[in-house]
């Protein structure tokens, strides 16, 4: 594997713990945007939204995906990184983007089981569920749009992985 391997979807779909393993199967770098950039700003998420605004996360969220962008990665991507046309775009051209779908219930459930207190600040101030069905409502197109590739992420994390390398293998054949 030498392009990207650009992971994409809403909060709780699973990117870092597939991510981490899709890396070690295919035997490559695994990155994660949101964890480099709060390493580099040497901030929260939270931290940087209150400071800065959304719209400034936004702009560094776009800096630290062309930062870590290389061959042989496997890049989870924070959730809302599919907003800016630019960022569906370039990962599109850089790599091979696989869209990590699951059921508003499946997410909600994951987002409470396992809170990310300060990661992430809540885009919509309503019980998670609720957050959940709104923000995936508005961004399953935009998903959609930016994928090579869509795999059914309600499944435990090895039947991920062994579904992305199927797609990655049917799509070499081709």
């Amino acid at each position: 594997m030498t392009l990207p391997i650009f992971l994409v979807g809403a909060r709780g779909c699973g990117k870092t713990t597939v991510g981490q393993a899709l890396a070690l199967a295919q035997g490559c770098q695994f990155i994660d945007t949101d964890f480099w950039l709060q390493k580099t700003a040497q901030q929260t998420i939270a931290d940087i939204v209150a400071c800065d605004g959304w719209e400034a996360f936004r702009a560094r969220e776009t800096d630290a995906l062309n930062a870590v962008t290389a061959p042989a990665r496997v890049i989870a991507t924070g959730g809302g990184i599919i907003l800016s046309e630019h960022n569906r775009h370039f990962m599109r051209e850089k790599g091979i983007v696989v869209y990590l779908c699951a059921p508003v219930a499946v997410l909600a459930d994951r987002l409470e089981a396992f809170p990310e207190e300060g990661q992430r600040p809540t885009l919509t101030g309503k019980p998670i569920s609720e957050e959940v069905s709104e923000v995936l409502a508005l961004r399953d197109a935009l998903y959609r749009e930016a994928a090579h590739h869509v795999v059914n992420a309600a499944q435990l994390p090895d039947q991920v992985v062994s579904d992305i390398e199927a797609a990655l293998q049917l799509a070499r054949a081709s």
